[in-house]
């Protein structure tokens, strides 16, 4: 199974036919424990620097510490993450942008939340509502998602499944922000649909720990 991360699955020879997305005996009766079960181990591990991060996020600007965004989950219903918030208030008044490599929104300790992914903790708390799966694509915002479903064939089939904290794609591919990087993403995406179980899980589980100790990923190319 370590081979798998050698492949792809290209988005245009995709349908539903080819992927199996109902609901398996795996992600009812391992998948779910277990994400109830890690999630909380990580919640209450890290809840330390969950704390100093969002007084060092206050001190900065005064501004809120989390920040609520809508995103898209599974079968396109719309839910709410949470993180710790690393950019300034008000930075899409103009509405949703992609971040971009040196993007001038983002605070001074936003750059090192970032660059950690500890602005993505609360993001557990998705996990234990069940809105939200450890592992598993990656959730968008709507409003991206209404641009990339017109330019991409198949995108919608992302989301018959749980979107994840990280996924195949997070671990095989570098921090999206266009609609090409949305495009290979997708493959990834969809690998993972059609043959998603627990050693891939588990395999993707370590990526991204080993991603997160090593500081990769975090920034997007351009």
């Amino acid at each position: 199974w370590l081979e798998i991360k050698k492949k792809k699955l290209v988005p245009e020879e995709s349908s539903k036919n080819k992927l199996n997305l109902k609901i398996s005996l795996y992600e009812s009766f391992v998948k779910r424990p277990a994400d109830l079960f890690f999630s909380i181990i990580l919640l209450i591990s890290t809840t330390p620097i969950i704390l100093i991060a969002s007084i060092l996020v206050f001190i900065e600007d005064g501004g809120s510490i989390f920040y609520k965004q809508n995103r898209t989950g599974y079968k396109n219903k719309i839910i709410k993450i949470f993180k710790l918030r690393s950019m300034t208030t008000g930075s899409e008044k103009d509405g949703p942008k992609w971040a971009k490599l040196n993007d001038s929104r983002v605070t001074n300790v936003g750059k090192i939340l970032r660059t950690t992914r500890i602005d993505e903790l609360p993001q557990l708390l998705n996990v234990i509502r069940g809105d939200m799966s450890l592992i598993g694509p990656r959730p968008e915002r709507p409003e991206i998602d209404m641009k990339l479903k017109k330019e991409i064939k198949n995108y919608d089939l992302r989301y018959l499944t749980k979107p994840g904290l990280s996924g195949w794609a997070q671990v095989n591919y570098h921090y999206g922000s266009s609609i090409n990087d949305s495009y290979q993403k997708l493959s990834y995406d969809l690998y993972y649909l059609k043959n998603k179980n627990f050693f891939l899980d588990l395999y993707i589980f370590l990526r991204t720990i080993k991603i997160v100790f090593n500081i990769k990923g975090s920034k997007p190319k351009t």
